[in-house]
Formats: C-alpha cells, structure tokens, sequence
C-alpha cells in the first residue's frame, strides 16, 4: 500500500483536465464538494480540525480501524464524518489549489507530523496508518470521479 507521503501522483491527479465536468460514478457529492472533502479530511489528520469521537466509534472504531490504511479498496457510500460533509457550492479551481497544496504540505513535513488526537470513528493512528490513510481516501475519492 503506498502512502501519500512519498506519491507525486496526488499534485497531478486531480489536475485532470476532464475532471471538473465528470458526473459521480456514486454518492452525492459533485467534484468541488469532493475536493473539499479530502481538504477538510487532510486537516483532521494534520491536527487542525478536531472533530469529536463518535459513540459507535468509540466502542467498535479500533476493531474495524484497518479498514482505513489496508488494501482493500473503500466501499461505495459510506457514511462520513459530518464535520466534513460538504453540502454547500464550492469553487473548483479554488478547491483543487486547496487541496494541492495540502497535500505538498503534508508531504514536505511528513507523516511524522501527522495527528495525535484520534481519528474521530477509527481512534489513535500512526503517523504510517495515516498516510497509509489519506492515501486510500484519496484515492477512492479520486475513483468516484473516474480520475
């Protein structure tokens, strides 16, 4: 599984140039609201948002937490953590520059810098888990979109 710590990949791949008019393969969310999702996802993991634990979490998060960094791709529609559910319009061009420079952000300091305040349904993650993590969830969102 790679992490998106050392992947080039994730500056150019929602550079797309076909991906701002793709229609969702699954869900709700148009391509904007989906970059801003991963945006608002990138600062849970840096520790600049700090949304609350989940109860359902709480009790089950930490025998199910590999769900998030294995190599299993992440199942369609599943639910997400509502302080990052994006509903209202968002700019693409700006949601994308957001995004991109999250993502050199995260990578030129590297996952060590990640958080320690736990993932608001998993629990604690490494700073591997996490990169392991955004990685897949990039990814899967990335997917949503054909991209």
């Amino acid at each position: 599984m790679n992490t998106i710590a050392y992947r080039n990949v994730w500056i150019n791949r929602p550079n797309n140039e076909k991906i701002e008019t793709r229609k969702t393969q699954w869900g709700k969310m148009n391509v904007a609201q989906m970059l801003a999702h991963c945006s608002a996802f990138q600062d849970i993991a840096i520790g600049s948002s700090f949304p609350p634990r989940h109860w359902l979490g709480i009790l089950i998060g930490r025998f199910v937490k590999s769900i998030f960094y294995n190599d299993k791709p992440v199942p369609h529609n599943m639910s997400t953590i509502p302080t990052i559910l994006i509903l209202d319009d968002r700019d693409f061009g700006e949601e994308k520059e957001i995004l991109k420079q999250k993502i050199m952000n995260f990578q030129s300091n590297g996952p060590e810098k990640c958080s320690s305040h736990p993932h608001p349904f998993f629990g604690k993650f490494t700073p591997e888990q996490w990169g392991k993590g955004i990685n897949k969830h990039l990814d899967h969102h990335l997917r949503q979109f054909g991209v």
